[in-house]
């Protein structure tokens, strides 16, 4: 196998498509047109590995029994090659017209794997698989670690591409299989005396122990599967409590139409964003109340539909509605929440963020009174109070969002390995 790190020509000629992938294709099947057919069972493959886009360096890989055949012709090696592992600078030239179409470094390294072609998708992957260099846990914490977006995506991906998952699984396979011979060697030998006394007892407590830690990591409330997809945020309340100004100010965008007009918005708008480093599907969703007009309890329908799927809910409220009484108004919240978010679950302090907009129309001591008072009622989840406006107490909101997304996520650098997937709680199917 080698790589050539391309600067300039060659590089920005593949970025920019004015050398398309075929053109390439051709140069470097060009070189291997003498290999005998009956080698085509193992292919020599080549991709650019630096991915698309327009960048400065472009870095070609290849792979497979006729490398070293197209490193000679493409560099210009008449004999020996390049010392394994030592970057060499030479022009990059057609194999057969011997134009130069960069210059750039070069690799070696040799133990590969005729006729070439261009690698599939994740090709160089799958064959390190097969050979037994990453395991299937690798392998997926690799393809989570290239499509991660924000930074606790990229710590939790790195951790299972270096494989603590993997680690995690083959110590419990170890410890099964442990006591699997304990077992079978008492049944065997233990007439002989020769076992040691309290064998099975010691088969039935490691055997626990295990149950038990597995327990535990299927039941981990789908931390990692919420990291790596992104965490679910809906946001709800009743009609022009400020919903989708609250979405525009955390979006820094005017993503969603406010108006003075209840029940403009009227379907679900989404957006992905990124909040402490934790990957966030944010909804803003039509305001709840009983409508005539059929389009707008369609809305409605899609609103309570996608809080049941919901991670965590941002119950909007407008402050400026709620009783004069701070401890009435507190008593009003305990109810408008049971109204919007119907099961207990759904009310828990990690799976809901109570936002008392609109603090702006209030006076300053009314304020104060109401966030102390607010704050002292047991059963309600976090409640803040905000401006979507002038954005006072905005940044308190965004620091107890994070502490709720690290609730639901986990923290990727310290806690145990965690389940990324779905499939991976998944019973396998059950033969007939």
């Amino acid at each position: 196998m080698f790589q050539m790190f391309c600067r300039g020509i060659l590089s920005s000629a593949v970025h920019s498509r004015k050398v398309s992938r075929g053109h390439l294709s051709w140069r470097l099947q060009s070189t291997c047109e003498a290999f005998p057919a009956g080698l085509a069972d193992a292919d020599t493959i080549f991709a650019l590995s630096s991915g698309h886009g327009r960048c400065g360096v472009a870095v070609v890989r290849v792979s497979g029994p006729a490398s070293a055949t197209a490193l000679k012709c493409m560099a210009g090696l008449k004999r020996n090659l390049p010392p394994p592992r030592t970057a060499l600078l030479r022009s990059i030239t057609d194999p057969k017209g011997k134009e130069v179409l960069d210059r750039g470094l070069v690799l070696w390294f040799p133990g590969s794997m005729s006729g070439m072609r261009p690698a599939e998708a994740g090709e160089f992957t799958r064959r390190a698989f097969q050979a037994g260099k990453l395991d299937l846990t690798e392998v997926e914490g690799l393809a989570d670690l290239i499509h991660a977006e924000t930074e606790a995506q990229r710590r939790q991906a790195l951790r299972q591409m270096s494989g603590e998952l993997g680690q995690l699984y083959q110590n419990w396979s170890h410890r099964l299989k442990q006591c699997l011979a304990h077992v079978e060697a008492f049944i065997d030998f233990s007439e002989d005396e020769l076992i040691e006394d309290g064998i099975l007892s010691q088969v039935d407590t490691s055997v626990y122990s295990l149950l038990t830690e597995m327990d535990q990591h299927l039941k981990d409330q789908r931390k990692g599967e919420r990291l790596r997809s992104g965490v679910q945020v809906v946001i709800a309340g009743a009609t022009n409590a400020g919903k989708s100004s609250l979405l525009n100010t955390l979006c820094q965008r005017p993503a969603a139409i406010v108006s003075p007009v209840a029940g403009t918005t009227r379907d679900v708008v989404e957006t992905a964003l990124d909040i402490g480093g934790f990957p966030v599907l944010l909804s803003d969703t039509a305001g709840l109340r009983n409508s005539p007009d059929a389009i707008e309890r369609e809305g409605v329908r899609r609103a309570r539909e996608r809080l049941d799927q919901a991670d965590l809910t941002l119950v909007v409220v407008d402050c400026v509605e709620l009783p004069r009484d701070p401890r009435q108004a507190a008593a009003h919240l305990k109810e408008h929440l049971n109204s919007v978010l119907p099961t207990r679950e759904q009310r828990q302090a990690d799976r809901c963020l109570v936002v008392l907009n609109k603090t702006d129309l209030l006076p300053e001591g009314e304020r104060q009174q109401l966030d102390r008072e607010v704050r002292q009622v047991s059963g309600l989840p976090p409640v803040c109070l905000i401006s979507c406006h002038t954005t006072e107490g905005l940044q308190l909101f965004l620091t107890q969002l994070q502490s709720n997304l690290k609730t639901l996520c986990g923290n990727p650098q310290s806690d145990a390995p965690t389940l990324t997937q779905a499939r991976h709680t998944a019973s396998p199917p059950q033969c007939t």
